[in-house]
């Protein structure tokens, strides 16, 4: 029987971190913006084995963010929903002003101590499992 799983490995590509998810799971990356130190949400829904955007919630317009795009106003914040584009990977440096958090269907791991202040490695891969 195959399961998914988030890996997350770091640049030598050693396992940091797998959580099992399915089609449907929602991904956050959470961060402090370096320049606004406004908080950022980059959510994504796995499909097909792969991550898809589906929004970025930001505070303020800053280097980084949508500031031509279309965006609608939620709770306070600028919300943007961008046309679908599939994932492979996602690379994510991280760095003690962004914090990075990972964020899996509401559990939260500590990206930026797992990462150790460097970059990692997101991917979806189908593991075998034994029953």
């Amino acid at each position: 029987m195959a399961d998914d799983q988030l890996v997350v490995t770091d640049a030598d590509g050693t396992e940091q971190l797998t959580v099992p998810v399915e089609p449907g799971t929602t991904v956050t990356l959470e961060y402090t913006h370096s320049v606004e130190q406004t908080l950022v949400r980059d959510i994504y829904v796995i499909e097909d084995d792969t991550f898809v955007m589906s929004r970025m919630e930001f505070s303020s317009f800053g280097a980084g963010l949508p500031a031509q795009a279309a965006v609608t106003v939620e709770n306070g914040r600028y919300v943007y929903e961008p046309p679908a584009q599939q994932h492979a990977t996602l690379r994510v440096t991280t760095g003690s002003v962004a914090d990075h958090d990972l964020i899996v269907d509401g559990t939260r791991y500590d990206l930026a101590a797992i990462a150790d202040g460097e970059t990692v490695e997101l991917q979806i891969e189908a593991r075998r499992t034994l029953l």
